[in-house]
């Protein structure tokens, strides 16, 4: 199978552009969002949306929700950032992954997390006029960026609203990351999210 390079499909793209279209972004975190939006906000006009029902505790989501919306009000864009947030209910991610909870990490259960939070993010854009959706999750060197692009792609078509490609961690995003989460002193977590990521650490 011939391998993708969906950085480049991004930049392709993004070169056929006319204006500023608008961009619902799923964000799972501050840190990783950081260099996405430092990108994005270039070429869109951002809204993010934090739907994260897989975070486990509950105390451990609104901490991450704090360090989003710090990470939006520090850094400078070209482009201003709004934000969209969703109610918390762990319950709709532990019904994604009902019968997967014994998958390894990055596993079955990881695809029905990623399914979960992509498709809220595509309805949502639908349902809202954005001319684009994608997700911060390729920023990191843990999370499949095939894998993703392929259900974007999938969504893309199932919603109709433009899916944009990406696979964030190239041109050492994800080591931006990193320099901007500690220039801004963000938290960064030490596990995925989930009750069962929890465990394995």
């Amino acid at each position: 199978m011939e391998k993708i390079n969906y950085q480049k499909k991004m930049e392709e793209q993004i070169l056929s552009l006319n204006g500023t279209p608008s961009l619902l972004l799923h964000s799972c975190c501050g840190p990783c969002s950081s260099y996405v939006l430092e990108v994005l906000t270039q070429y869109f006009n951002v809204t993010l949306l934090y739907y994260n029902p897989n975070i486990y505790p509950e105390s451990e989501y609104y901490k991450r929700y704090d360090e989003q919306k710090k990470i939006i009000e520090k850094m400078p864009f070209i482009h201003p950032v709004k934000i969209m947030e969703c109610s918390y209910d762990e319950n709709e991610f532990l019904s994604a992954a009902r019968g997967y909870e014994n998958e390894r990490e990055g596993g079955s259960r990881c695809e029905k997390c990623f399914i979960l939070r992509m498709k809220k993010t595509a309805q949502l854009a639908a349902e809202n006029g954005f001319d684009f959706f994608t997700t911060t999750l390729s920023v990191s060197p843990h999370k499949n960026a095939p894998l993703l692009n392929k259900i974007g792609e999938e969504l893309s078509r199932e919603f109709s609203v433009d899916f944009l490609y990406a696979d964030f961690k190239k041109k050492e995003g994800y080591k931006r990351s990193i320099e901007l989460s500690k220039k801004y002193e963000l938290y960064r977590q030490d596990y995925c999210g989930c009750r069962f990521s929890k465990e394995v650490n």
